[in-house]
């Protein structure tokens, strides 16, 4: 298997918020290890291979994973919950859960 994380690079060229709050939970769940390649998605350059692997993939949101199977196979994860549940066999605590899914859903109002 191998798997691939793109990150995104703003325009102004900071660095996405989400996509560094991505990769410090990887590094501080030991997981940093299992990550064959990091990819950027700059914004000030259509042509990174981020951005080019979003156009493939059909991603508009960063960080994304793709996951290479060794049967050939590709699998993209959008969210990291589910990125670790079915890669790594491992969950996220409910808020963190719950706090990734609003991050992705700005528009839903939690109650």
């Amino acid at each position: 298997m191998k798997i691939t994380v793109v990150k995104k690079i703003k325009a102004d060229g900071r660095p996405c918020r989400k996509s560094a709050n991505v990769l410090e939970k990887l590094e501080q769940s030991g997981l940093i290890h299992r990550i064959d390649q990091v990819v950027v998605a700059d914004e000030r350059e259509p042509l990174s291979e981020g951005l080019t692997l979003a156009l493939k993939h059909k991603v508009e949101a960063a960080p994304f994973f793709i996951v290479k199977n060794n049967d050939g196979s590709t699998r993209v994860y959008t969210a990291y919950f589910r990125f670790l549940e079915e890669v790594f066999d491992q969950k996220l605590s409910e808020s963190e859960e719950i706090s990734e899914l609003m991050d992705q859903n700005p528009d839903l109002d939690f109650i």
